[in-house]
């Protein structure tokens, strides 16, 4: 396929992402949230909570993609270190936000913002405050880079904020054609449609049903009329060998 013009990178920060104590739930909803604005996830990353590995992933990923997004490590305790190393991977200073704190001042109030707290309204300079309207600790955006939470109910308040400067392209289609069928008996003449359709990316993945075995074969394209095509081809070829086929469209 053709790559696309507008791509993403999500890259997940947390030692507790990584050991399995906690499960991410925001690369899914991103990535559904960003094709309805024509934009392609086309990588995730998760890494630990680690200064020169941050940096380091940042600095790799923000030339190559349209949007770099990040979620966790932007709280008030010690090993929340994302916006010291992101200020680190553009070479500039941690910086109190008088626009930030003032957010967490209205929030906390006098008594209950201590230097912990404070510590979350330090964003790298020159970034724009990501607002925050669930528990008020904004993130931020710094060129192509929005820094975010990990709690998704926040992470997904706050992508709301910006959503609408987000630019795309077109949106990404899908349909999923599915048998009970095993991937080698169709392996070959699958491969060939997808010779046959190189604008239509076509995956093959395997199932398991009511203790039967089966195969889902899900066509993506932005085109329509290309999508249609090779999903006749792919319906043909599924008919060919069983008349139990499942058609399903969604957007993805």
């Amino acid at each position: 396929m053709t790559m696309p013009s507008h791509t993403a990178c999500l890259i997940i920060i947390g030692n507790e992402i990584l050991s399995g104590r906690t499960q991410d739930k925001n690369l899914a909803w991103l990535a559904k949230e960003l094709n309805e604005i024509g934009i392609r996830l086309s990588e995730a990353r998760i890494i630990p909570d680690h200064t020169q590995i941050i940096v380091d992933t940042v600095n790799a990923c923000r030339t190559a993609f349209t949007y770099i997004f990040t979620t966790g490590g932007i709280g008030p305790t010690h090993d929340d270190i994302t916006s010291n190393a992101i200020a680190k991977a553009f070479g500039v200073r941690l910086e109190r936000n008088q626009k930030a704190e003032a957010i967490l001042q209205r929030h906390y109030g006098t008594e209950k913002l201590n230097a912990a707290r404070l510590k979350m309204a330090d964003i790298p300079a020159g970034a724009s405050l990501i607002l925050n309207p669930v528990s008020a600790a904004p993130g931020f955006r710094i060129e192509n880079i929005f820094v975010m939470a990990g709690v998704p109910s926040i992470m997904q308040a706050m992508f709301a904020g910006f959503r609408h400067e987000l630019k795309g392209g077109a949106k990404m289609l899908s349909k999923t054609l599915s048998a009970y069928i095993t991937e080698g008996v169709i392996a070959e003449r699958l491969s060939a449609i997808q010779d046959q359709c190189p604008d239509v990316e076509i995956g093959s993945y395997p199932f398991m049903r009511q203790h039967r075995l089966g195969t889902s074969l899900v066509a993506r394209s932005t085109d329509a009329a290309k999508l249609d095509a090779a999903c006749r081809r792919i319906k043909d070829l599924l008919l060919s060998l069983t008349q139990d086929v499942v058609e399903e469209d969604w957007a993805a």
